[in-house]
């Protein structure tokens, strides 16, 4: 190990609800965890305005100031957190074995564990007019935005499962969910596309494309464009939810940790081990069901669990 190279014993990636709560249960456990932000230091969670859905907040939270918390209680107990961007990795095969780290194309680190935590990014339709208004009415989680629309009229882009799913959640909850859909179809499943059409309250746009999102502040009306006729249209809504998927953000990670064919880290079981001895995944980034903040904290505190065992068993056996 050359003298620009540290050594640490449990090295967290990624800095969301997963991220944080790893490092205080490996804080706790005197792991001594260091942690790099990534680009987006906080995750999802510091573009949503409200958080009333995580326990604890009986008034509920911005998400900025929840993770400005959670980064307090995760330094409180010893947790380094460093601003930086884990930009390579090469993993070790063998139990016990260490694994390189580069940061920023420039800082080599060697760790005994790591915990990748590094989420998945929403995708967007990528509309000046929807960007503008990210936080002030366009959201790309129903199920975490949805309730601050209760009664009124809302629109959803996508036509996949997940946007099928999200749709009827909206309808149980707002006066009228517009559905646009791209194509001449459904993606989503025969169930879930009939749960959809089965649903009064659902309006579905087939061949149709979020034109321009109307509004100042936030949002006020959606004009439409019908693909096929060139039609546009303009509505009154005060919601707009994009579900057309996410990217786990796992690239560096390609070749070396299994991983399905959307790019989300596999774990063993019930646990947050992945095929690398020493290396666990929680949050978002192995999560393709559930994706709210309190899960992805649950799973960051497995993987610490998970990390602090692998470590114990290691001294075990060197001990023997």
């Amino acid at each position: 190990m050359s003298e620009a190279t540290e050594r640490i014993k449990c090295l967290i990636i990624g800095s969301g609800p997963a991220g944080y709560t790893a490092a205080i249960y490996a804080a706790r456990a005197d792991m001594k965890p260091v942690m790099y932000t990534g680009m987006e230091p906080g995750g999802q969670l510091t573009t949503t305005t409200e958080v009333d859905n995580f326990p604890g907040y009986p008034d509920g939270v911005d998400g900025p100031t929840m993770m400005v918390q959670l980064q307090q209680q995760a330094e409180r107990f010893g947790t380094e957190v460093r601003i930086g961007m884990v930009t390579s990795v090469n993993l070790n095969n063998s139990v016990g074995g260490i694994h390189r780290v580069t940061v920023d194309n420039s800082r080599e680190i060697e760790a005994e564990t790591i915990i990748i935590s590094t989420g998945a990014t929403a995708k967007y339709l990528g509309i000046p007019s929807e960007q503008k208004l990210r936080g002030g009415g366009v959201s790309a989680c129903a199920v975490c935005d949805g309730f601050f629309y209760k009664g009124q009229e809302v629109a959803i882009v996508g036509g996949g499962d997940t946007a099928a799913e999200e749709a009827t959640y909206l309808a149980n909850i707002c006066k009228k969910v517009t559905m646009l859909v791209r194509g001449d179809e459904m993606r989503a499943s025969k169930a879930m596309q009939h749960r959809v059409t089965s649903t009064s309250n659902i309006d579905l746009r087939f061949n149709t494309e979020v034109e321009e999102v109307l509004g100042d502040q936030v949002v006020e009306g959606l004009r439409m464009i019908n693909n096929v006729t060139g039609d546009t249209e303009e509505i009154e809504i005060t919601g707009l939810f994009i579900a057309i998927g996410h990217k786990p953000n796992t690239d560096i990670f390609k070749g070396q940790i299994d991983m399905d064919n959307m790019g989300y880290i596999i774990t063993k079981g019930k646990s947050t081990k992945t095929n690398k001895p020493g290396v666990f995944a929680s949050g978002d980034v192995q999560d393709k069901e559930y994706r709210q903040a309190v899960t992805a904290a649950g799973t960051g505190c497995m993987a610490a669990l998970d990390a602090e065992r692998y470590l114990t068993s290691i001294e075990t056996e060197v001990a023997i």
